[in-house]
C-alpha cells in the first residue's frame, strides 16, 4: 500500500470525523451517554480500521461513515421528536440518595458501588454522605449534588475542625464488611464498633450498608 494513500484516507477520515461531530452537535461531546460512546467506539475503529486495509477504498470509508452518522442523526432525531424513546435509548436519571439515605436498590440496578459513589461526590467537594440530600446518577455517569441546608452555609466546614485543621470522615463499614485498616487508624478496634452500633438499636454489621466515623460526631448509618 502507497503511503500517499494512506495520508490521504488518514485526511479523509479525520475530515469526515469532524463534520459528523458538528453535525450532531456538542451535546455528544459534553453529555456522553452510554449509547454515545458505543457509537463513537465504532465509528472510530470503522475508520481505523479502513485506513490500513488494503481492499477498503475511500468509497468504502465514505459508506460505512454516512451510513453509521446517518443512524446516530436519526437517533438524535428520534429522542428529541419522540420523549417516551429518551429513557429507553438514553437511559433516565436515578436519584441514589434520597432524603440524606442511600437507596441500595437504585445502586444495584446502576452497578454502582459505595467506593464509586464515594469517588463520584469527591468531584463535587463532597467527602461525607452526611452532607448529600440528594444525589442523582446523570446519564452521562456523573452525579448532581444537593447539599443539605446546614452544609451550604460559608461556615459549614466550622463543624469539622479540629486544632484548625479539617477532619476527613473515614469509611468503617461497606456493605456489611468492617474495613479494619479504617478502624486501626482511627486506634479503634470491632468490640467498639460494635457498642457504637447497638447505641443506634443495630443488632449487626451485617444489617450495616454504610457506616461513616467522624471525630466528635456519632456514626453515621446506613442499613442495608
Amino acid at each position: 500500500m502507497e503511503y500517499g494513500y494512506i495520508f490521504i484516507e488518514t485526511i479523509y477520515g479525520f475530515i469526515a470525523l469532524f463534520i459528523i461531530t458538528k453535525v450532531l452537535g456538542k451535546t455528544q461531546i459534553r453529555q456522553l451517554t452510554a449509547f454515545d460512546f458505543i457509537s463513537a467506539l465504532l465509528l472510530g475503529e470503522l475508520v481505523g480500521n479502513a485506513l490500513y486495509d488494503e481492499n477498503v477504498s475511500i468509497l468504502h470509508m465514505s459508506l460505512a461513515v454516512i451510513t453509521w452518522g446517518g443512524l446516530m442523526y436519526l437517533t438524535e432525531f428520534v429522542t428529541q421528536r419522540f420523549k417516551g424513546s429518551r429513557s429507553l435509548i438514553e437511559g433516565k436519571p436515578s436519584i441514589i440518595i434520597n432524603k440524606g439515605e442511600l437507596d441500595r436498590e437504585v445502586m444495584k440496578k446502576s452497578k454502582l458501588d459505595v467506593n464509586q459513589l464515594q469517588h463520584l461526590l469527591r468531584l463535587k467537594d463532597v467527602f461525607s454522605f452526611r452532607e448529600v440530600e440528594f444525589a442523582i446518577l446523570e446519564n452521562d455517569g456523573t452525579v448532581s449534588v444537593l447539599k443539605k441546608s446546614a452544609c451550604q452555609s460559608p461556615n459549614r466546614h466550622d463543624l469539622n475542625l479540629k486544632d484548625k485543621e479539617v477532619v476527613l470522615p473515614i469509611t468503617l463499614v461497606n456493605d456489611g464488611e468492617i474495613i479494619h485498616d479504617n478502624l486501626a487508624e482511627i486506634k479503634r478496634d470491632q468490640e467498639w464498633l460494635e457498642q457504637q452500633i447497638k447505641h443506634q438499636n443495630v443488632k449487626s454489621i451485617e444489617d450495616i450498608f454504610y457506616a461513616e466515623y467522624q471525630e466528635k460526631e456519632p456514626l453515621h448509618i446506613q442499613l442495608r
